[in-house]
């Protein structure tokens, strides 16, 4: 066939891709053959935004010339042209700027070279009518998924049943959501599910078992490579994950996987984490794309207005130059404690002032003052436990110390006056009170906070030359 003028006769972007077809449904290489005027410009049209590897469109060139190996695009591929089954689909590769409405139609082979058409229409946004385009299996599936996120009162259980379904859909081993925290190279399972939890190892034992997990998430972004997800079906899809990622390839074997649907959380251009199944069934691989990517949608969306809210939650409550509690959360807590909410026995309350912070920002700049504040707040934390600790404001803070003794609370006091702050005209002042019931704790408040007003003038009368 004259693949050239069978292509010409198009009007939208259209080529002609050859598909190699190996024993035992393996395939080699996938190469576009002919492309019409169209196609052919899309390629060679230099424009602002990524730019493919090779702008110069040469017939019969391997796929990979022009942009990197994607399990996706060579399963569409095979689908079409070796299973002989016309595709529509509708995606966006991280790679690109577009969405991609894509048509693939079967050829005739010619021996063991398949061919197929592929058609492609690009838009710059979603056409949400071809996003809805989906069967009633799969609309039902991610129904039932909305349904679920949305009445939610605890967002933990109503995803440990998503996964479920998601797990049951996909007849997979199990079923794992992993939220991964760039800025502090950490990672934690949001929820798990397995068809049998008895067998192996949970996603949660291999955290523990690799403190460095977070490694090989790291570098699945790389891996997916600029699509929108990553399956593997068999061995040979299996060696792609061992060239590009042998790490996590070595892992994958080690705990009995044979195969993987792994899908980014993304909320924007931040990942937010993964949802990925394994030992799935992979007659169904189509079908459990289609629900995957929808689902992903959602499920992302609640994931990421919970992490809002705990971030804001963290911001009102949280001193963000020290990390200790701020001083709204300290009334807070002593409100609830006063008015009953909180019963606490042997209570004990610590104020711990900085002298020489002024002298401090006057000699070394506030960049040293702050410096100082935070010294003093590390100092706190490695003697009280940190939710108890509050900066009450400027160069104060105040502990809150639950089940203790008048004994043990001097002891922890007197430590915190001896601690160096790491600057030598800089030290602390400390004053404490026991009371044996919390409902005395504004007696406490106002003993401690006097005694620490006695320990800082006793101070001031040994350093005069640093008095404010």
């Amino acid at each position: 066939m004259d693949f050239q003028a069978f292509v010409d006769q198009f009007d939208p972007m259209t080529c002609v891709i050859s598909v190699e077809a190996l024993p035992g449904g393996r395939y080699g290489e996938i190469r576009l053959v002919a492309g019409n005027k169209a196609y052919v410009d899309s390629i060679e049209t230099v424009w602002d935004g990524p730019q493919l590897l090779s702008n110069k469109f040469v017939p019969g060139s391997l796929y990979q010339n022009y942009f990197p190996k994607d399990l996706n695009f060579e399963r569409v591929c095979y689908r079409a042209a070796v299973e002989k089954d016309p595709v529509h689909t509708y995606v966006h590769p991280d790679r690109f700027d577009f969405w991609f409405n894509l048509f693939l139609l079967p050829l005739k082979n010619e021996g063991n070279l398949y061919y197929c058409t592929y058609t492609q229409e690009v838009t710059h946004k979603p056409d949400t009518k071809e996003m809805s385009n989906i069967s009633s299996d799969t609309a039902r599936a991610v129904l039932n998924t909305c349904i679920k996120l949305h009445g939610a009162k605890d967002l933990d259980e109503s995803i440990k049943e998503v996964i479920k379904d998601i797990r049951d859909i996909c007849g997979a081993w199990a079923c794992t959501i992993l939220l991964i925290n760039k800025q502090e190279k950490t990672c934690k399972v949001l929820a798990e599910q397995r068809k049998d939890p008895s067998q192996a190892q949970t996603r949660r034992t291999i955290l523990n078992e690799e403190p460095n997990f977070y490694a090989i998430a790291e570098r699945w972004e790389e891996t997916i490579g600029g699509s929108s997800c990553l399956i593997v079906r068999n061995e040979s899809d299996m060696e792609y994950i061992r060239e590009k990622h042998p790490e996590w390839y070595q892992s994958l074997c080690n705990h009995g996987v044979t195969s993987i649907v792994l899908f980014p959380l993304k909320s924007g251009d931040e990942v937010l984490g993964y949802i990925w199944a394994t030992n799935f069934d992979t007659d169904k691989t189509d079908h459990i794309k289609e629900v995957m990517e929808l689902t992903t949608y959602f499920v992302t969306s609640e994931v990421a207005n919970d992490l809002l809210v705990k971030r804001l939650k963290i911001m009102s409550s949280v001193d963000m130059l020290t990390g200790v509690q701020n001083r709204n959360e300290m009334n807070n807590r002593i409100d609830r404690i006063s008015h009953g909410e909180i019963h606490i026995k042997n209570l004990g309350i610590v104020f711990a002032d900085l002298n020489g912070l002024k002298r401090v920002n006057d000699d070394n700049g506030h960049i040293s003052g702050d410096v100082l504040l935070q010294n003093a707040a590390e100092v706190l934390k490695s003697i009280f436990t940190m939710n108890n600790i509050f900066r009450a404001g400027g160069d104060e803070f105040m502990v809150i110390v639950p089940d203790t003794t008048e004994e043990a609370l001097e002891a922890k006091a007197e430590k915190v006056r001896a601690s160096s702050l790491g600057f030598d005209a800089a030290s602390f002042a400390v004053g404490w009170c026991f009371v044996e019931d919390s409902k005395d704790i504004f007696k406490a408040l106002h003993i401690s906070d006097e005694r620490m007003y006695e320990d800082k003038e006793k101070y001031y009368q040994k350093h005069p030359e640093l008095k404010r």
